[in-house]
């Protein structure tokens, strides 16, 4: 799949600060799967197409400020809380009260705010090398909200550059890159086109005063189930395995520790898809 076929897939919502894009295909039990920083619904182009065979319907969205989601101007605009609203948004206007929700990176700090506010909303949490803990959080780069931070992020928006921090970033998050130009290719259009303030947001905010969902965790109810990259550099498992297990109550066989990095959707797309159909049918 090429990013303009992935594109061409998908719909648009309007929002009161603008256009969410978000693929939604198939029929049956709902999904969500959910991006991070600094990536968008591509990261998942090897897996929904699947998921959707086996019967599900599976919703793919870009947040603001990445993919081809709007970047509208306004720091906050991106804090977790309003990124947890606009998904609330768009499955309301999908008219799905209830679904299945696999999340990645960033994805977690949208997804426990969403889970704050709407916690029967999630009937079942798949959960990826993803931000939960501090234990665990270990980010490539910590900055200020400051002129210097926004010269390094913009650095993404040129072609030059953009070649060579995304070059560092496979290299850091997957244990072979393997991927192809085209692989690539979806990964740096939409940040040189500027979808660079979401990201901006989380190293000059989010990366200093990390949410602390200790006291979240334990009253959540949902099923959870656990795929891991063991070797991530950015996300640990390990430090936070206990206190996490504990406070979801999940079970050993739900969690999986994997040969893989950081993006384990490149890496290991066929375990994701079988052992998340595995985990759903058993519930």
């Amino acid at each position: 799949m090429t990013y303009n076929e992935f594109k061409t897939k998908q719909k648009s919502l309007r929002l009161p600060e603008g256009q969410l894009a978000y693929i939604d295909e198939g029929q049956g039990e709902p999904i969500m799967l959910l991006h991070g920083v600094p990536t968008s619904g591509w990261l998942y182009r090897h897996i929904f197409p699947e998921l959707v065979k086996k019967g599900y319907r599976v919703i793919v969205p870009d947040m603001f400020g990445f993919g081809s989601s709007d970047s509208p101007k306004g720091y906050d605009k991106y804090h977790e809380k309003h990124q947890a609203q606009r998904l609330l948004k768009l499955m309301e206007h999908l008219k799905i009260d209830e679904w299945t929700h696999m999340f990645h990176d960033a994805g977690g700090l949208w997804t426990w705010e969403l889970l704050k506010i709407q916690p029967q909303a999630i009937k079942q949490l798949i959960i990826l090398n993803t931000i939960i803990l501090k234990s665990g959080f270990t980010p490539p780069m910590r900055f200020g909200n400051n002129f210097v931070t926004k010269f390094m992020i913009s650095l993404y928006s040129y072609r030059l550059t953009n070649g060579m921090l995304m070059k560092g970033l496979f290299k850091s998050g997957l244990l072979h890159n393997n991927l192809s130009k085209a692989d690539i290719e979806g990964y740096k259009t939409p940040l040189l086109k500027g979808k660079i303030k979401g990201m901006y947001y989380f190293f000059s905010k989010t990366c200093h005063n990390l949410p602390n969902y200790s006291a979240l965790l334990p009253t959540l109810k949902q099923p959870a189930l656990v795929i891991w990259g063991k070797h991530d550099e950015f996300l640990k498992w390990e430090p936070q395995e206990d206190t996490i297990k504990h406070a979801l109550q999940i079970k050993n066989e739900n969690v999986h520790s994997i040969e893989g990095k950081h993006f384990i959707q490149e890496e290991v797309p066929e375990k994701i898809i079988k052992l998340t159909h595995q985990f759903i049918q058993k519930q």
